[in-house]
């Protein structure tokens, strides 16, 4: 009997042994094919949304996988262990449905593609530069370097807007000229200053109108053309030019004022 019991125990920890040893081997093994695949798609030039994405899903597969065969080697039988992890699964899916909703979110937007990383969105209440899409959430860079995390369900059920779809930005600019000044030439001289503005376009050509009567001044509304790179550039200078070219020609810029009458009752 003793001699069963110590061959039992010979085998059980020979078992145990050589689990120990796979994991860690095993471990080893998922790092450096992670560090490979990620070699690898960059060198092929792997869309950065689809890197960031697939990077952690192929590890967490893999780690997956290493549980599974420690399992087998220790002697779980693994139909077993499937019928319970199939009912755990059930579980853990009923308590983490955000998660899995993150996750269909995140594969609708690489399969979608409403944005990629590099491209700067506002979308639930942030703006910034997406700098990855990972399978939970994504990840943003606010314009004053802040780091937001956004879960992939919200962007994927929600509306957004993408400032770099496209290779061109238009500018709406509102600029008051005061009732004292000659609109037609305040019109010539913020034509002139677009004109002279290296970064507007010419096509589609900007656009000075009068769109509206103010409480102090005319409105005028002027539309510029951009390339995306190029848009806030030219946005801050074509605004300070102007200030420049209203000096300049004795055009004024309204300012809130109240007039008041005074009578005198004899």
């Amino acid at each position: 009997m003793m001699s069963t019991i110590t061959a039992l125990l010979t085998s059980y920890v020979g078992r145990v042994a050589m689990a120990i040893l796979i994991w860690f081997v095993g471990n080893k093994l998922i790092k450096l094919l992670s560090d490979a695949l990620d070699r690898r798609m960059e060198k092929v030039h792997v869309e950065a949304s689809l890197h960031t994405f697939l990077t952690p899903l192929v590890n967490i597969s893999l780690k997956v996988l290493l549980v599974l065969t420690v399992a087998a080697t220790v002697g779980i039988e693994i139909t077993t262990f499937a019928a319970i992890l199939g009912a755990a699964s059930l579980a853990i899916g009923l308590a983490f449905q955000g998660s899995l909703a993150n996750f269909a979110g995140g594969v609708l937007i690489l399969v979608m593609k409403p944005f990629k990383v590099g491209d700067f969105i506002e979308a639930v209440g942030y703006s910034g530069t997406v700098l990855e899409i990972q399978v939970f959430h994504t990840i943003l860079r606010t314009p004053d370097n802040q780091k937001v995390i956004i879960p992939n369900a919200d962007l994927s059920n929600s509306s957004g807007i993408n400032y770099s779809a496209f290779d061109t930005r238009r500018a709406n600019l509102q600029i008051g000229v005061s009732f004292k000044s000659d609109i037609k030439r305040a019109k010539e001289v913020l034509r002139k200053v677009a004109d002279d503005n290296p970064l507007v376009l010419q096509d589609p050509e900007p656009v000075v109108v009068v769109g509206a009567h103010g409480d102090h001044g005319y409105i005028v509304y002027v539309r510029l053309w951009a390339k995306n790179s190029d848009y806030w550039t030219m946005r801050f200078q074509y605004l300070e030019d102007v200030v420049a070219a209203f000096d300049e020609a004795g055009i004024e810029i309204p300012y809130q004022q109240l007039d008041v009458h005074v009578t005198s009752q004899n």
